[in-house]
Parts: structure tokens; sequence; C-alpha cells
């Protein structure tokens, strides 16, 4: 029998779409729904199989795979589990009759997004970047309001509430320890330290242009890198700069970090990608160095960093242009001025909405009400 459903909560594929759901759905509970009356709807092949359960929610998973831009045999099996999730999607909705459809981006929050059209389910879409993505524009038709993180996201109907943190960044942004994580992470507490970091898999361009830098720093002992390459950049056999002097630049390499609200609190400046992670770099109060992923869809990356770098919190390169030379120049430049980090930690902080997850909650909860 399946129990009653207050909100349906489509979409992920990567953790980047899930994690502001599943903090928005947190917020419901906290605000008196039951985890049981929520329900998701994801990817198989993304990570909600077993990130939901373990949050304490039911989940859906629909089949499907990525189109390749080329006429390919791959494509025939691909638009088939799409035609697959469709149907599956849209009977989920049927069944279930949910108060509301909250869709987060991703094939997933496609079916369902249009199952509550056909069923005039009210429709929240909730959008991480300045640019939306390919399915909440296809949507964005139906949608009864939207939930953006960015000023001027070409949504209707839209409330600008940030994007939802993750509880342990929230946790970090509100109680900050800088000295507790360097201890945690094995960082010197009396060095400046850079926080490297371009999501689970790494960036080469970044890697070696940190790594380039490191051994032109070597001597350096006033400053420390935690270098999260990734597990494409730690299974290439790279082990960092080599001959690194023990009483110079303090380097750490690691293929993924775990607790990266420690990472966060412990660095005085980032060298990281622009996806919607930027606000937890506003919610921690870090500048950083932010180089867009020159793949992403509608260049958003490159949208998200350049509102962040308006603001005076980031400074950014793009991707073709980052080598240790250029990183070298725009460290420098910040360290060399006094006082600017911090102008540019308390720019971040101005642009930060630690409480994005109850605003965009509180949408939710107002489409739901009618």
């Amino acid at each position: 029998m399946i129990e009653p459903t207050w909100a349906l909560i489509a979409g992920g594929g990567t953790a980047g779409h899930l994690l502001p759901g599943l903090s928005v759905a947190r917020a419901l509970v906290a605000s008196g729904h039951p985890e049981e009356t929520i329900h998701f709807v994801g990817a198989e092949r993304g990570p909600e199989g077993e990130m939901i359960p373990e949050a304490g929610f039911t989940v859906d998973v629909l089949p499907g795979r990525g189109i390749q831009r080329k006429l390919t045999p791959a494509n025939i099996g691909a638009v088939l589990d799409l035609v697959k999730a469709l149907v599956r999607g849209i009977g989920i909705v049927r069944r279930r009759k949910p108060a509301v459809v909250v869709v987060l981006g991703g094939y997933a929050s496609f079916a369902c997004g249009v199952g509550a059209a056909l069923t005039r389910t009210p429709l929240v879409l909730l959008e991480q970047n300045k640019k939306a993505g390919l399915v909440n524009r296809l949507l964005r038709f139906f949608a009864t309001a939207s939930a953006v993180s960015f000023e001027g996201t070409d949504l209707p109907k839209a409330t600008v509430t940030g994007n939802p943190l993750r509880p342990e960044i929230r946790a970090m942004a509100e109680h900050p320890d800088p000295d507790a994580a360097r201890a945690a992470l094995g960082l010197p507490a009396d060095r400046l330290v850079i926080g490297v970091f371009a999501g689970s898999l790494g960036s080469r361009r970044i890697n070696d242009a940190v790594q380039g830098l490191v051994q032109r720093w070597a001597h350096r002992s006033d400053l420390a890198v935690r270098h999260v390459v990734g597990r494409n950049g730690f299974s290439d056999g790279s082990e960092g700069p080599a001959g690194l002097p023990a009483d110079g630049i303090a380097y750490q390499q690691v293929p993924y970090e775990n607790r990266m609200d420690l990472l966060l609190d412990a660095s005085d400046l980032a060298v990281t990608r622009s996806g919607g992670s930027v606000f937890e770099l506003m919610a921690a109060g870090l500048p950083a160095v932010l180089v867009p992923l020159p793949i992403a869809t509608r260049d958003h990356q490159m949208a998200n960093a350049r509102s962040v770098e308006a603001r005076g919190g980031a400074v950014v390169v793009p991707d073709a242009e980052l080598d240790a030379d250029r990183l070298e120049h725009e460290v420098t430049a910040m360290l060399a001025e006094p006082g600017r980090l911090q102008e540019m930690a308390a720019a971040m902080r101005a642009g930060a909405t630690v409480d994005a997850a109850e605003q965009a909650a509180a949408v939710v909860e107002g489409v739901a009400r009618g």
C-alpha cells in the first residue's frame, strides 16, 4: 500500500542536484511534515539509491542515460530508457497524488514534472545555478513557482532563496572554528591555507596548475595547500610535486574530501569550480579563484562565477587560461594587497543565504496551500 504523499521531490543524477533537495526535505520535516509523507524520485544511475534512504526518505529510481550528440546505436537504448522513465514517472505522480511536486533537474524530474502538468498538481522548480538547466526551462511553462539561487535566473514566478546548504555546511557557517578544522585535517595553525577542490572526479587543468605552483613555492614556509585532486586525478599515478623540503610549503594531496565543511572552515582561499557549491563558499566567507567548467550546460558555471566576482568575493579565470603562471599571478595579487582577503571574505558572507532550505521550503508550503 502506498503511503499518503504530501510532497514528491524529483530529480538528481548528481549530488549537486540531489543535496539541495534533501536539505529542503529536511526543512519540510522540521516544519511538521512526517518523513514518510515526502517521497523522492531519482535516477537509477545516480547516487539517489543510497543517499536518500540513508537520509530517512523513500525513493523510486527511473532508468535513463545521456544521449550522445552523434549518431550511435547507444542512443536507441537511451531514447527507450527515457520513454520508460517518462511513463513510470507520470504513473508515480498519478498513484501518489501529492499535494505538490518539486523538481530538482535531471531526466527523472522531467518525467514527474510532466506528470504534475497532466494531473494539475502544483509544481515548484528548484534551480541551483544562475542559468536554468534544460529540464527546468522545459517545465517552466507549467510551474506554479520557482525557488532560485541567483537574482535574474531565467525562470518564472521566481523567489530568490539561495541554494539550500547541506546540514554540516550550515553548522560550520553558523559556528566556524578554523583552528579545530585545521587540527582535524592535520593542517598547520599558523599558515595561510589554500583549499583546492573540483568535484569528485577532479580537474586535470586545476591539478596541473596547482601542482606547478606548489613546486615553485616549495620553500615558502608561510603557506599550506590541501589539494583534493579527485578520484581521476589520484588514479592517474600522480603523487604530487616531488622533493618538497620539510621546512617549506605544507602540501597535502587527497583523492576525495569526506568532510568538506572542515576544508571550507580551515581554508583562507579556495581554488575551485563554480557550480552550485559557490553558495558553500559564500556561507564559509571563503574568497576564491573560480575556474568555471567550460562544458557546463549553457555555460552556467561562468554565469555563477561572474555573479560572485561582481560581489567582490572571487576572481574568475577561464579554464583555457589557467596554468601555474596565471594562478601565481592571481594568488600573489590577493596576498600582496593588505586587507584584500578580508574584504573578499566579507563580500562572500554578505551574499550567503544560510537559511536557503527554509526559504525554499516556505515556497513549497505556499504553493501546496494554494
